[in-house]
């Protein structure tokens, strides 16, 4: 995919942060879209259907975190990457922002190039999606990647992004015990520094939707799919 035709939402409620991230991402070639809080943000995912979107996270009207849950109710946004903008000085918890949805952020304020940096390694994930498998069938399970929605006994769950990409890791070798390092690398990536609370919430939320007896906790190690 060339970079013109990537789409990047850019979302945050002060003009200067608009004007100086969205010219650097624009320098870079890429396909800029402005939103100045929430609402507007959803509005212009649903006409747009960005590729990713950089979103802050206090704003007017709807903040980050509620536009960000609604947005990944939309079934043609599900497989949009979102990162959250954060001022460092914020009250602002990791675990919430993944838990609304995000798949990354960013803390403000940030050098042009670190940004170009990060946004380019964000989008690597895009071109990983394109080189993976459609279907996988585990027991009872269909997981589709392309439409980012598993039917299991004929009944549809949709997942968020990182949710789905969890739970495709583990079926893609049932039995087989992932250690959280490598959960981490291959579902956030090396690039992006997460606590290790972000997976036991994504399990947690697995277990509820889709089975809890599905998931094993190995203790001090990490996780497996038991079919």
């Amino acid at each position: 995919m060339k970079k013109k035709d990537i789409k990047i939402l850019l979302v945050d409620d002060e003009q200067d942060i608009l004007e100086i991230v969205g010219y650097n991402l624009s320098q870079e070639g890429y396909n800029v879209i402005t939103a100045t809080n929430g609402k507007d943000a959803i509005a212009k995912a649903k006409k747009e259907l960005p590729h990713l979107i950089i979103m802050d996270v206090m704003m007017p009207e709807m903040d980050g975190m509620e536009a960000c849950e609604t947005i990944r109710k939309v079934p043609e946004l599900n497989n949009v990457i979102i990162t959250f903008l954060t001022a460092r000085n914020e009250d602002y918890s990791q675990v919430a922002g993944f838990d609304a949805g995000a798949d990354d952020y960013i803390a403000k304020p940030i050098k042009p190039k670190l940004l170009v940096s990060k946004v380019k390694a964000l989008l690597r994930r895009l071109k990983d999606d394109e080189n993976k498998g459609d279907i996988l069938r585990v027991g009872n399970i269909e997981i589709n990647r392309e439409e980012y929605k598993i039917v299991v006994d004929d009944s549809e769950i949709i997942l968020p992004r990182k949710e789905f990409e969890l739970f495709y890791l583990l079926a893609s070798k049932p039995g087989k015990v992932f250690k959280r390092e490598e959960i981490l690398d291959k579902v956030w990536g090396n690039e992006v520094v997460v606590g290790g609370r972000t997976i036991d919430v994504h399990i947690r939320k697995l277990r509820e939707k889709i089975g809890d007896e599905l998931f094993k906790t190995i203790k001090g190690v990490g996780y497996k799919l038991e079919i």
